[in-house]
């Protein structure tokens, strides 16, 4: 029966797509705005920081992690220009965006509400964990970690946008759970590629649950895998249970099954903080 309900809810929310009738979750003006302005090989910081300064929510945000030790900076940060400037216009542009959609996982239903609310926490301590492993063990840049972080589990959205209006599904919490597991990967590209996020990060969503993938070298899915896995350990969860050196993610960041506690307990205080950095002021 489960999966009869899985692959209704699938065939439903792509037809409702197709209509036109349950609509992708969207950016928010300032970071649409952020991005576009980046595109433009002309763009400049002064650009950029005029957008965010009408946004003094953003602004705060934006200083606050301008401050952390995710930027490491001796010298405080006072204005958005030299926030900018420091982190420079793709760090802050992904950063903007990875901000503006805690805006989305809100509702005024308590139920969904709720799922939201605990969907963007892990997405927060997943990305804190993706960018520290990104500067710590690859080349890869740790601001595309971090959003790669963030955007892993947005299918979830357009899932609960339905159950909002399926009170069946709603009330059931066990086959929301079931439909939430199987369908939000696919669901996830659809809203990334909506935004016209690069392919790397659409790939995140698709493939952060393959624990038998090999791409061959370190990419964006191996960080979130890992990150993903580390924060379920030692829980009753499904992917608590999963033995970390049968994941090719962990040996490809260099992560040794007999060290891998030791080194990252390292990193947990710098993660902590670079999560801490990416709350509300």
């Amino acid at each position: 029966m489960t999966q009869d309900l899985v692959a209704k809810v699938r065939e439903d929310i792509l037809q409702l797509l197709a209509n036109d009738e349950l609509v992708l979750p969207t950016l928010p003006e300032v970071a649409l705005k952020v991005r576009e302005v980046a595109e433009d090989e002309n763009a400049s910081v002064v650009d950029i920081s005029r957008i965010l300064t009408r946004d003094p929510a953003m602004s705060a945000r934006l200083l606050r992690v301008a401050n952390s030790p995710m930027v490491r900076t001796a010298v405080p940060i006072t204005d958005v220009n030299s926030a900018v400037s420091r982190l420079g216009i793709n760090f802050t542009t992904n950063l903007v965006v990875g901000i503006a959609m805690e805006q989305m996982f809100q509702a005024t239903n308590e139920l969904i509400d709720q799922h939201m609310r605990t969907c963007w926490h892990h997405a927060l301590e997943v990305a804190a964990s993706s960018q520290v492993l990104a500067r710590h063990f690859t080349r890869l840049p740790p601001d595309q970690a971090l959003l790669a972080g963030l955007v892993h589990q947005i299918g979830i959205l357009p899932i609960l946008a339905y159950a909002e209006t399926n009170d069946g599904l709603l009330q059931d919490s066990l086959s929301l759970n079931h439909v939430i597991e199987k369908l939000h990967p696919e669901l996830g590209a659809h809203v990334l590629r909506s935004w016209d996020l690069p392919e790397a990060l659409i790939q995140v969503t698709e493939e952060y649950l393959d624990f038998k993938r090999d791409p061959g070298r370190a990419d964006f899915t191996d960080l979130v895998q890992v990150s993903v896995l580390q924060s379920y350990a030692g829980t009753d969860h499904p992917l608590g249970r999963i033995a970390h050196s049968d994941v090719g993610a962990f040996q490809r960041l260099g992560l040794d099954a007999e060290t891998e506690e030791h080194q990252l307990t390292e990193l947990a205080e710098e993660t902590e903080a670079t999560q801490e950095a990416l709350k509300p002021v």
